[in-house]
């Protein structure tokens, strides 16, 4: 082995002793041991929300560090093996429409015909998008995971339909600083009405019946429409909230603590909207041990971002603050 690697094993190994000396003596000043202390001693103590916080920057960083230390454990014994199989990357970054999705659905038809490809990762950046080719991809991705298995490995952020796709795999990890969840639907409705009369263009509409035209923007939407529309995303949230329930293994009531709307770290929700925390590598390793990969070619397909905007009024998989970026003008 070389000696440069050992040296790294090392550094790595006095770092985690290191990481767990200030983690237990943080905890130490938690949980109160020090209350017995002087008055001036405690005004020079660090607050307790401090504590906390840096207790669990400490608890994540030793276990980056344990996983690094696995990483290269893994990487110096299959130095001598040979690969029996190869394992599937496929990214899908940005924001989902339907080019985006048929992108990725060519590629995973692929990996579900190719014998030699035995597990996939999906290496998932996205928040979300239109809701029809979020369920496209979901359900191509459910398809696959009764053949092959699959890990979703969430890097920066995998929220509201990015997480819908997640929750179609065998397995998700996360980078502990990861925003996932935002578990909802919101609608957009453009109203240009004040706009066409401004610009003197008037607009006339032939139609067939009273809700043909619901939710045009050359006007506004009357009290029964927005009922209606309401009842459509009331329906799209419970498919999410069942998705959800089925993917992570929750109850209703689990499941809706979190559908609020927010993003959460991935630390926070570790054990409930995901399964574990790590890098990339972490996630390649669970992938292959899912598929009974002792070494594997790793095979990264190539998924082209889509020119994504919100063409109309829409409901979208997606969080609020990433609307108004998107309106085409």
């Amino acid at each position: 082995m070389p000696e440069g690697v050992w040296k790294y094993i090392s550094f790595i190994l006095a770092l985690v002793l290191s990481f767990s000396i200030a983690a237990n003596a943080l905890l130490y000043l938690q949980v109160g041991e020090l209350q017995s202390t002087t008055y001036k001693l405690q005004k020079i103590l660090p607050s307790q929300t401090n504590i906390t916080t840096n207790y669990t920057t400490l608890q994540l960083k030793i276990e980056e560090l344990k996983k690094e230390i696995e990483y290269l454990r893994a990487y110096i014994q299959k130095q001598n093996e040979t690969a029996n199989g190869s394992l599937a990357i496929v990214p899908i970054f940005g924001l989902i429409d339907e080019n985006m999705a048929l992108e990725v659905v060519k590629k995973l038809e692929v990996i579900k015909s190719d014998p030699s490809i035995r597990g996939v990762l999906l290496w998932i950046d996205s928040p979300g998008g239109y809701i029809g080719p979020v369920r496209a991809i979901y359900k191509e991705v459910k398809e696959l995971a009764y053949i092959k298995p699959i890990v979703a490995y969430i890097s920066g952020y995998a929220t509201s339909g990015g997480y819908y796709i997640a929750c179609g795999a065998d397995k998700i990890i996360a980078d502990p600083y990861a925003q996932v969840g935002s578990i909802g639907v919101i609608y957009v409705h453009f109203n240009a009405q004040k706009y066409y009369e401004m610009n003197g263009i008037e607009v006339e509409v032939f139609k067939t019946g009273p809700y043909k035209d619901m939710g045009a923007d050359w006007r506004g939407l009357k009290p029964e429409e927005r009922e209606i529309i309401q009842k459509q995303i009331d329906v799209y949230f419970k498919t999410f909230l069942d998705v959800v329930m089925e993917g992570r293994n929750l109850n209703e009531t689990k499941v809706k603590e979190y559908a609020d709307g927010r993003a959460w770290f991935a630390y926070e929700v570790n054990g409930t909207l995901i399964d574990d925390i790590g890098d990339l590598q972490y996630a390649i390793e669970e992938t292959k041990k899912l598929a009974n990969l002792k070494s594997a070619n790793i095979v990264i397909f190539d998924v082209k971002p889509s020119n994504f905007e919100i063409r109309g009024s829409s409901a979208l998989y997606l969080p609020q603050e990433y609307v108004y970026k998107y309106i085409r003008r």
